[in-house]
């Protein structure tokens, strides 16, 4: 099938990436992975890797947006890791992802609360900055998963997969869809979302590519993360780009709303509609051919890792520093990269052949 040598591609640059940010796969980061100015926040105190595991603890996860399936997912598994290691695990959080003010409303309340650690997922890489280094100059541990802060603003950056291998693989995926000729279009979530715009900043760039010079980018449309948005923004997309071969979404609620607009036209079959999604929200669109392929990393598995970053932080067997390995129950051992980067793993390209043995 003609999305096997994407599987290989992604294999490859998830091996690559991994000498250097120990275990990147394809999966989204902020700027702050290639232009970072300083390091992750010190921690006090130095990292005893054989310390004891702390119980009792209390972890609050402050997703991009509660209700969203996506963290719903991921924060489950941030639950699951967090209780099992014989802590208390809380979920807060606002209900647009667009509410930059609200998760700093959230972090100041769980700094109130003196929880010992924070995982978050940033809608802006420095709104949250003042409020998060306040939390650890109280003593609470900062975790960001899935969307980073600056690199100062927190101790572990938790990443899906390094930036560069997943908007490379996005546009490889789409381009062989499309026979590598066409016009293609970019929906996004919010303007500001750190973890799409470097994805795009990497799309863009793989698109330079002399293998790419039938393939035009015509637009950046932003859907908000929210379904009713982003499936208007398909339909403009389609009406000023009549000609549109293609479509690339770095969004589950982006991916989603856009193949429920295609399904139900003209375009099914016609537009290709690839990008970040998951097998539960796709696999009706995959079997009708409104969508032929897409990957994403299992958000549990993100949201899991989070948890136990944040134990280890708050147990004193980390700091956030290079080179310092922690234990993540079932899912192995992991070692902090540069900057204070740990990545989850590769992604998965999901298909016809293989949708129906997932399910999140």
């Amino acid at each position: 099938m003609r999305t096997s040598s994407i599987r290989r591609t992604c294999a490859a640059l998830a091996a690559v990436t991994s000498l250097a940010l120990a275990v990147t796969a394809c999966g989204g980061t902020t700027k702050s992975d290639v232009k970072k100015e300083s390091g992750p926040a010190a921690s006090a105190g130095e990292a005893d890797p054989d310390a004891p595991t702390k119980k009792g603890l209390t972890v609050g996860f402050l997703p991009k947006q509660v209700n969203n399936p996506y963290f719903t997912t991921a924060d489950k598994g941030g639950q699951k890791a967090v209780e099992a290691l014989g802590s208390t695990f809380k979920e807060v959080g606002p209900t647009s992802a667009t509410d930059t003010s609200g998760q700093v409303s959230y972090v100041n309340t769980l700094t109130q609360q003196q929880v010992d650690a924070i995982a978050v997922s940033a809608q802006d890489p420095g709104a949250l900055c003042t409020a998060l280094k306040q939390a650890m100059k109280n003593g609470v541990k900062v975790v960001t998963y899935d969307s980073d802060t600056t690199a100062d603003c927190r101790q572990v950056f938790v990443s899906q997969a390094g930036a560069e291998d997943l908007g490379r693989t996005q546009v490889q995926l789409l381009a062989e869809q499309i026979g590598y000729r066409g016009e293609i279009a970019i929906l996004s979530a919010a303007q500001t979302a750190t973890n799409q715009n470097l994805w795009i900043d990497y799309m863009k760039d793989e698109l330079k590519d002399p293998k790419y010079e039938d393939v035009k980018l015509v637009k950046v449309a932003y859907g908000n993360d929210d379904a009713q948005q982003s499936f208007q923004q398909t339909q403009g997309l389609l009406q000023e780009h009549p000609k549109l071969a293609g479509i690339v979404s770095p969004t589950t609620v982006g991916i989603k709303a856009a193949a429920q607009y295609l399904s139900g036209s003209k375009y099914r079959g016609k537009v290709k509609l690839s990008g970040l999604g998951t097998p539960n929200d796709l696999r009706s669109y995959v079997k009708n051919g409104t969508v032929e392929a897409f990957e994403l990393w299992d958000p549990a598995k993100l949201g899991e890792l989070a948890g136990h970053a944040s134990v280890a932080l708050a147990s004193g067997q980390i700091t956030g520093a290079e080179g310092q390995t922690f234990e993540a129950g079932n899912l192995g051992t992991y070692t902090i990269g540069k900057d204070g980067v740990v990545s989850l793993g590769k992604p998965t390209v999901f298909d016809k052949d293989n949708i129906d043995d997932f399910d999140f």
